[in-house]
């Protein structure tokens, strides 16, 4: 069932999500060559804290994994689709480097990737990039009243396959709310003009996910990290929206 939210409970994800914006743009100021994830990790948990709010990823427990995730935030690094677990690993010039973040405020969620290029990289990787950043901004221009849902996702894909990309089918964008992930899954890719209509209230965590190569993916021993299986580059951006009655609005952004 797809919950709508009263105009209560989307006025305290919007507080949520202007500080999982944050978080992105302290994690944008100081990446670089030559640091580690887990220090990207240190810097995004300390501030969610100091902000009232809790890491929401610290601790889950997600349908991928009975292993608990053992981090505040997700960087996944080229090759890396989602869930990439902070540690040791540096940032090297040249890097594709996404990161997600979410934050659980009194009792509701919100969620945001950003995708980072460190330094000097090749085209292919500034066109991944654009077109995910694309995929995402076509996709949210389909959040209005009455539209289908596959009408999101439907936008991604055409995005993608423009650029002779592919789009992760074994993970999805979701509905969020006082759970990280609710009703209904936001798939990548389909016709338009099906599954449920658009009501105001509804909301969204919308996700695009462009491999350079293949769709497919598969875990890592970590029980977490999901990689492309041809090892090509893979590119996320994900905001949370509102569907409302004068169009999107967007819970995970500044401006």
């Amino acid at each position: 069932m797809i919950v709508c939210k009263s105009n209560e409970e989307i006025k305290i994800m919007s507080r949520a999500g202007k500080i999982v914006a944050r978080v992105l743009e302290r994690i944008e100021e100081v990446l670089k060559a030559g640091i580690t994830t887990k220090y990207l990790d240190d810097i995004a948990e300390e501030f969610i804290l100091r902000e009232g709010a809790i890491p929401a990823f610290k601790g889950y427990v997600g349908r991928i994994s009975s292993v608990p995730f053992p981090s505040s935030i997700c960087v996944s690094i080229n090759e890396e689709v989602v869930h990439g677990i902070p540690g040791k690993r540096i940032v090297r010039e040249g890097d594709l480097v996404s990161v997600d973040v979410g934050v659980k405020l009194d009792g509701f969620y919100a969620d945001a990737t950003r995708s980072f290029i460190v330094g000097k990289t090749t085209d292919l990787v500034v066109r991944l990039h654009k077109a995910t950043y694309e995929a995402l901004e076509l996709a949210i221009e389909k959040c209005v009243v009455g539209n289908r849902l596959s009408d999101i996702s439907h936008e991604i894909e055409r995005r993608a396959i423009a650029d002779g990309f592919s789009v992760v089918r074994d993970f999805v964008g979701h509905g969020i709310g006082r759970n990280m992930h609710e009703e209904p899954q936001i798939l990548n890719y389909g016709p338009p003009g099906q599954g449920p209509v658009l009501k105001s209230g509804m909301v969204f965590a919308i996700e695009p996910m462009l491999n350079e190569g293949g769709s497919e993916v598969e875990i890592l021993d970590n029980m977490w990290t999901v990689v492309t299986k041809d090892r090509k580059l893979s590119c996320h951006f994900e905001d949370t929206v509102v569907i409302t009655k004068e169009g999107p609005l967007i819970l995970t952004r500044l401006d």
